[in-house]
């Protein structure tokens, strides 16, 4: 009942408009689809997601990613067990015979590797979440605690040298479902605000369904948000995480923010005097990915009292992440599937984190789908926080909504945070 019957790929779009890869995966017991979804402001050490840079789709097309899974993966794959998650990763792998999936494509990895799990929790009769629990040597009773991401800046709003997210987590909240309607509560009194404030232009959505108005300084934005927080009554249970994503604002070794520049020193207590304005417990690339020093100095300063998490610094990878455990140059991971493209790796990278007792936040990208698979991740490896944007339009809400049923479904078993 577990053997792979077929595999088929074929391009899709994502929540932006552009082409992903989508591949569908039969076994006795039904088929399974999966989807890659794909990010805007990228890590240079991520996983290759392989496109096409042929005129359609401005170049953002990806037949051969989808011609890689159709006439190179799935000869080798079809007939294997879905239930051996690592080796069919590790066949992928070593038909790829690079060190970032240069050759296939992660995009075309991935699919074909989340495909495997989907079929392999259905095979057996159990919940994604169960089964992802089980691989990965976790409890999977975990719901998260949601951080969510309701003023957009940088690329995801069109802007240069900008923080980029500025969000919200309901660490008061005491079920995940209670979190999601206090975060619910202060996006819709924000929307109000802003358009007060900026007219309709001011409510205008970024990429990952937060707001996205034209204000220059981040300060005025938290400003805002802890208006809408306080107007909803949750100063007590809300408080404040950031994703500057600093690489995105790094030239030649200092860092540009509006008409300002900072060394890494300087922006490290530009950080420090901001978390202690507005009471920030998490901030996600507040150095660059290359600036291993800057992430010294930001650790040593801030780490004992907030979260710092790496993101385009580890880009889910493990010999990424035992660099920084050895540098001390971070203290929280950021999980992206397709930054690796495997389920195996990601677990991996996850466990490793868990070992050296770092947190872990599973997150979406910027270009998402109607997948809902991280939302069972984040509960399978029981990592207690996710990042899938604001509650806003179905690629977001589709993960949201299938966290409420995984809550209903645990029920008492289930615990939060």
């Amino acid at each position: 009942m577990t053997e792979i019957k077929s595999i088929h790929a074929l391009e899709v779009l994502d929540s932006r408009g552009n082409p992903t890869v989508e591949v569908e995966m039969k076994t006795s017991n039904g088929v399974v689809s999966a989807m890659v979804p794909s990010g805007a402001s990228t890590g240079r050490y991520e996983a290759v997601e392989l496109r096409d840079n042929e005129k359609r789709y401005h170049g953002k097309g990806v037949r051969k990613a989808v011609a890689n899974v159709n006439d190179i993966i799935a000869p080798k794959i079809i007939g294997m067990d879905c239930t051996k998650q690592q080796e069919i990763d590790k066949t992928m792998l070593e038909l790829d015979g690079t060190p970032n999936k240069a050759k296939l494509g992660a995009n075309a990895i991935l699919a074909v590797s989340v495909a495997s799990c989907k079929s392999a929790a259905s095979c057996m009769n159990t919940a994604l979440y169960g089964y992802i629990a089980n691989i990965s040597g976790r409890k999977g009773v975990t719901l998260p605690v949601p951080m969510m991401n309701i003023i957009n800046g940088g690329k995801h709003a069109g802007m240069e040298n900008d923080p980029q997210e500025h969000m919200i987590m309901p660490v008061g909240a005491k079920s995940f479902s209670e979190g999601l309607e206090m975060c619910a509560e202060v996006y819709h009194e924000l929307k109000s605000i802003l358009k007060k404030r900026f007219g309709a232009q001011g409510s205008l959505l970024g990429d990952e369904g937060g707001f996205a108005p034209k204000i220059s300084s981040v300060s005025e934005r938290l400003e805002i948000i802890m208006n809408a927080v306080e107007q909803m009554g949750y100063t007590k249970d809300i408080r404040i995480s950031l994703d500057p994503a600093a690489s995105e604002f790094y030239k030649d070794g200092k860092y540009h923010i509006g008409q300002k520049t900072y060394s890494s020193a300087e922006l490290v207590d530009f950080w420090k005097q901001l978390s202690e304005t507005f009471d920030i417990i998490s901030i996600e690339d507040g150095m660059a990915e290359d600036d291993w020093e800057g992430w010294q100095q930001l650790t040593e300063k801030l780490g004992g009292n907030i979260q710092l998490v790496g993101d385009d610094l580890l880009v889910t990878n493990p010999g990424r992440i035992q660099t920084a455990m050895d540098k001390r140059a971070c203290n929280a991971l950021l999980l992206k599937v397709n930054q690796i493209g495997t389920i195996s790796e990601a677990i991996e990278a996850a466990n490793m984190s868990f070992k050296n007792d770092w947190k872990v936040v599973v997150s979406h990208r910027s270009g998402e789908t109607e997948d809902s698979f991280i939302a069972d991740l984040v509960v399978g490896l029981d990592s207690g926080q996710s990042k899938f944007g604001a509650p806003a339009r179905s690629d977001r809400n589709t993960k949201y909504n299938r966290l409420l049923r995984i809550e209903d479904e645990l029920g008492e078993k289930g615990h939060f945070g």
